[in-house]
């Protein structure tokens, strides 16, 4: 049985599986790894209260179901402020807690810039729906960047699900708080991931805020990446030897 046991939870836009599939075959063996998907997309559309909690409370319901006493939680984006908000409500759950450019992490100590960038979101939720996922992925990274194109085809099914899924946790991110004094007690590794293309007032001030909470916080900067093109599938070796430095740290 893998000693091992850790959680991968993905952003907003693809479905775990696919978020995680350059970075599932290279973890370190002996890993139990699982691509859990958010429970913002269970139902046909995000519930009117949706909150983190939902996603603490699915995370705890699926380890519970795999007899998974403690774990380690891998979170990109959305799923990075989901697993902080497990970090803050169940820490004695969490083995090590690993973000990748999470999206979010409080209001409290929020800089002038980080406040403007969250009111460029807010100001373009608005938008039809195919003009507000370009603006948000415009807003995302920093000025100049080239977006990936679209793959070619009818976009697959779960994409209908994506603005409106991310409209929702970005009113959740608003109305949402996170207990800051539980995490300055969670002292067990914390590794953030951030790429140096991204937007540095929203995924930046989100690791700085992070860094002077977090007792044991390690970052990392991938300078070539941005949030589209993030380090668990445009570099998954690199990001799984400092996973697995992380895991090894956590377990002894």
């Amino acid at each position: 049985m893998p000693s091992l046991r850790a959680f991968l939870l993905p952003g907003a836009v693809l479905p775990a599986e696919l978020a995680y599939a350059a970075l599932l075959p290279v973890l370190a063996p002996g890993v139990d790894a699982v691509a859990k998907d958010l429970e913002l997309y269970a139902p046909p559309e995000p519930a009117a209260d949706y909150g983190l909690d939902a996603e603490v409370a699915a995370v705890l319901r699926e380890a519970d179901a795999r007899g998974w006493e403690r774990f380690h939680l891998v979170g990109y984006s959305g799923g990075g402020a989901a697993a902080l908000a497990c970090v803050a409500a169940a820490a004695d759950r969490v083995s090590s807690l690993a973000l990748l450019e999470p999206a979010w992490a409080g209001t409290s100590g929020m800089s002038a810039a980080e406040r403007a960038a969250w009111l460029a979101l807010e100001r373009i939720e608005e938008l039809p729906d195919e003009q507000f996922m370009v603006a948000f992925m415009r807003l995302s990274v920093r000025p100049g960047v080239a977006l990936p194109e679209p793959p070619p085809g009818d976009p697959p099914p779960w994409m209908a699900k994506r603005p409106a899924g991310i409209r929702a946790f970005l009113r959740a991110f608003r109305q949402d708080e996170i207990d800051r004094e539980s995490l300055s007690r969670f002292d067990r590794p914390v590794y953030v991931a951030l790429g140096g293309l991204s937007n540095p007032d929203q995924y930046g001030a989100v690791a700085e805020r992070l860094g002077r909470v977090l007792p044991d916080n390690t970052l990392e900067m991938f300078d070539e990446r941005h949030h589209f093109d993030p380090p668990h599938r445009a570099e998954p070796e690199r990001l799984a030897g400092s996973l697995a430095a992380l895991w090894r740290r956590a377990e002894t």
